[in-house]
């Protein structure tokens, strides 16, 4: 998400979406063959995925073909052909710059309709017990609270998964913030951290995001920090704001997206919300229920939905 940063995209204020990507006049629509579709460690995506794959498999009649790594890999394997597309792509404006604007082999395949906003949280016991913790500064007020061993130095600030890209450590050393990071090793040991801190009423901070299905679950409580102002985060060393907010797109192989495979048409206009996500991801970690289950109960709920995604094919 980041590696994510967090952790998008094209950001909102970029105005609007980049023209679709279409196959070159006369180029006659193939038969769909195999898709080669990217799938990065964290299960919003996974929710991307299992949607996106049953379609092509079920109704398209593809062959879908998984690559499961780390956001900069698919980059690295998008621009060389080894993957065809990356459904949910969290910002790397690094990235769409060398292979999207200067070598032309990547293409931004449409937004994904989901909203991403990364940031640091508290569990909701916290934000009732403590009502200015949400504001970064008074974090020092209450930093001895997060000390996982007693004679340490300063509180623990959670991350994730750590190829997630994220700004924590320069924050917390540009705002002065008596914290430091602390990998738990993946988005799956996160939501266990948070889990415990608000069943047991643990002290608990740390990086986290939006869609994400825990947040119906355990409503945590956003941290203020300095407002997100376009380029304030240019810099990696001097970052001194919150995360940019984020219109989640999805990114291909050039060569893909004109080939006249209907797969094609199926990436560029899938389109759904973070409730929808939510749901999905939802049924896969929580409920038990298969990838391929999860996406049948959605997409039997909403046929008119899927539909709309084939036209074209």
């Amino acid at each position: 998400m980041a590696a994510l940063t967090a952790a998008g995209l094209a950001l909102a204020a970029c105005g609007s979406p980049a023209p679709a990507v279409v196959p070159a006049p006369g180029v006659p629509t193939t038969g769909c063959g195999t898709v080669t579709i990217a799938n990065n460690p964290w299960v919003g995506y996974a929710a991307d995925l299992a949607v996106v794959s049953y379609v092509a498999r079920h109704q398209l009649g593809c062959k879908v073909a998984v690559k499961s790594e780390s956001e900069v890999d698919s980059w690295k394997h998008l621009a060389s052909g080894q993957v065809d597309v990356i459904l949910e792509s969290w910002g790397h404006d690094d990235l769409k710059k060398r292979y999207v604007d200067e070598q032309k082999v990547i293409v931004e395949a449409g937004l994904t309709g989901n909203k991403g906003v990364i940031g640091w949280y508290v569990p909701p016991w916290m934000a009732k017990q403590y009502p200015d913790i949400t504001d970064w500064k008074n974090l020092n007020k209450y930093a001895d609270l997060f000390k996982a061993k007693k004679g340490q130095d300063k509180g623990e600030f959670l991350d994730g998964d750590p190829t997630f890209v994220t700004n924590d450590a320069a924050l917390m050393k540009n705002l002065h913030v008596n914290l430091t990071v602390t990998y738990t090793g993946s988005e799956d040991a996160l939501i266990a951290a948070f889990r415990k801190g608000e069943q047991q009423h643990k002290p608990v901070i740390g990086y986290f995001y939006s869609p994400q299905w825990l947040l119906a679950e355990v409503p945590l409580a956003h941290i203020d920090l300095p407002q997100y102002t376009p380029g304030c985060d240019a810099d990696p060393k001097t970052v001194a704001c919150d995360y940019q907010p984020y219109d989640l797109d999805k990114i291909a192989n050039r060569k893909f997206m004109v080939s006249g495979s209907p797969a094609a048409t199926l990436v560029r206009n899938f389109r759904w919300t973070n409730d929808d996500q939510n749901q999905v991801a939802g049924d896969m970690t929580d409920r038990g229920l298969s990838a391929d289950q999860a996406a049948k109960k959605w997409l039997d709920a909403h046929q008119a939905a899927w539909r709309a995604w084939l036209v074209g094919t």
